[in-house]
């Protein structure tokens, strides 16, 4: 964040000196500039393509760079005013998913976001992955459809059960999986039962597909399988959205007294279960098999991703089905995106195919363990009016505010005050029973910054 900072305040400075540049004038060479700014060669470099993207300024290769010659200014503003009867009162929200991937600014302690911190992501691994699996001679060529076949095979194998490599599907991505699937199992219009409070990304897909998300609710075992089947009989909807593992945002893990009940709910409906398994690899505590290691008769499509534990931009996951709704998804994932790039696909084979990789994963399940166990500690120190539960994964706490706060207005305050936090409000999908706030121990930078998060928003809540 700090590099990127240097870099944004380096276009700034160098975006004004173009503007007051003739075009074609040259800029001072990168050594130049790296001495007058006190800056590194790579933040020149990465600022002077800022600015080329932008189109200020134009690089040479041995040359160097140049400005831009100016487009000619527009006669009057354009109009757009006509696109809004054409786009009509369709709209899409992206605002929880914006909040969710925003970082924090400078300053700030981040106690919210959905990857782990810099410092936990094998970031020198997936260098040497990449790097490998970008000299192989059919790198850019197009993929297998479905997916590079020893990466649908070490999805089968981890996954478990009866799963194999043919019933996996490669995608770009765990939301994207969701968007997928969502789209091929239920025309607009339909139902969708999700628990409540859930995934922000799976309340803006299904909202962006027109879809209606139905709540059922949530507690210390997971989903009450009762109030599940009695939803699918009163809204008659025949998917059912579930995190069963490491559930975002509780923490909570489906009890296991109630696994095969919400399968028996699912199949007294004829209906499907989408198990989101994003959080396997984040548990402190070891998470039980996936539902549809238990599922007999193709009742559960399995949505498999790695990102939280590796990286943001490694876009790949996998969707596991059987039967003909496999067919129908990977028809869907065809014509909406072809398929996942193979570059990644060959990234994330190298990486988890190397013997770091089982390295990386108790690293990281043990830097979870004692961060979040400090956070605890923390809020029972400053913050004992909380009511919190000890999460078995993941990334978050889900913390019981006192009735009568209100958690969208304490998550602005404490921005303002130095400190990230998610309001509990928008997780549900429809009225929130009590105020919460989602509180994150995976994307502060130490043990250290999270005590000062909690005192900073300690602060907040008492004033």
């Amino acid at each position: 964040m700090k590099d990127d900072s240097s870099v944004a305040a380096l276009a700034g400075r160098l975006r004004a000196e173009v503007q007051r540049m003739s075009p074609g004038e040259r800029l001072p060479s990168s050594r130049a500039l790296v001495e007058r700014h006190r800056v590194s060669p790579v933040t020149v470099s990465r600022a002077l393509g800022l600015l080329a993207a932008e189109g200020l300024v134009v690089t040479r290769p041995g040359s160097g760079a140049f400005a831009a010659p100016r487009a000619e200014a527009a006669a009057r503003p354009a109009d757009f005013g006509w696109q809004a009867l054409t786009l009509g009162d369709r709209s899409v929200d992206p605002s929880g998913v914006s909040w969710l991937l925003t970082p924090a600014p400078d300053g700030v302690v981040a106690l919210s976001g959905g990857y782990l911190h810099p410092a936990l992501q094998p970031v020198r691994a997936l260098a040497t992955a990449a790097a490998r699996a970008a000299r192989r001679p059919d790198a850019w060529e197009m993929p297998r459809l479905g997916g590079a076949p020893e990466l649908r095979a070490w999805f089968a194998r981890t996954v478990g059960g009866a799963v194999s490599p043919a019933d996996v599907l490669i995608t770009s991505g765990g939301q994207q999986s969701l968007t997928t699937v969502l789209r091929a199992l239920l025309p607009p219009g339909s139902p969708v039962l999700v628990e409540s409070p859930t995934y922000l990304g799976v309340l803006a897909v299904a909202r962006a597909s027109g879809l209606h998300p139905v709540p059922v609710p949530v507690d210390a075992g997971g989903v009450r399988p009762d109030l599940l089947a009695e939803a699918f009989a009163i809204s008659g909807a025949r998917v059912f959205y579930t995190q069963p593992a490491f559930h975002n945002p509780t923490g909570t893990v489906l009890d296991a007294g109630r696994r095969e009940r919400v399968l028996e709910a699912a199949r007294a409906a004829g209906a499907f279960v989408v198990e989101d398994d994003y959080a396997r690899y984040l548990g402190v505590d070891a998470p039980p098999p996936p539902l549809i290691a238990q599922d007999a008769d193709g009742r559960v499509v399995h949505v498999a991703s790695l990102t939280k534990a590796t990286a943001p931009s490694l876009r790949v996951a996998a969707v596991v089905a059987r039967g003909p709704v496999a067919e129908r998804i990977r028809a869907t994932q065809l014509v909406e995106e072809f398929f996942p790039a193979r570059p990644l696909q060959e990234t994330l084979l190298e990486l988890v195919s190397s013997p770091g990789w089982p390295r990386h994963l108790r690293t990281v399940r043990a830097a979870l363990r004692s961060r979040r166990d400090a956070l605890l500690t923390a809020l029972a120190r400053d913050l004992p009016e909380l009511r919190v539960d000890r999460p078995a994964g993941g990334l978050h706490l889900w913390a019981r505010l006192p009735d009568g706060v209100d958690d969208t207005a304490l998550a602005e305050a404490a921005l303002r005050a130095g400190v990230l936090v998610s309001a509990g409000r928008p997780f549900f999908p429809a009225e929130a029973p009590a105020p919460h706030l989602r509180i994150s121990y995976g994307t502060a930078a130490s043990e250290a910054e999270l005590a000062e998060g909690v005192r900073r928003l300690a602060s907040v809540l008492r004033s």
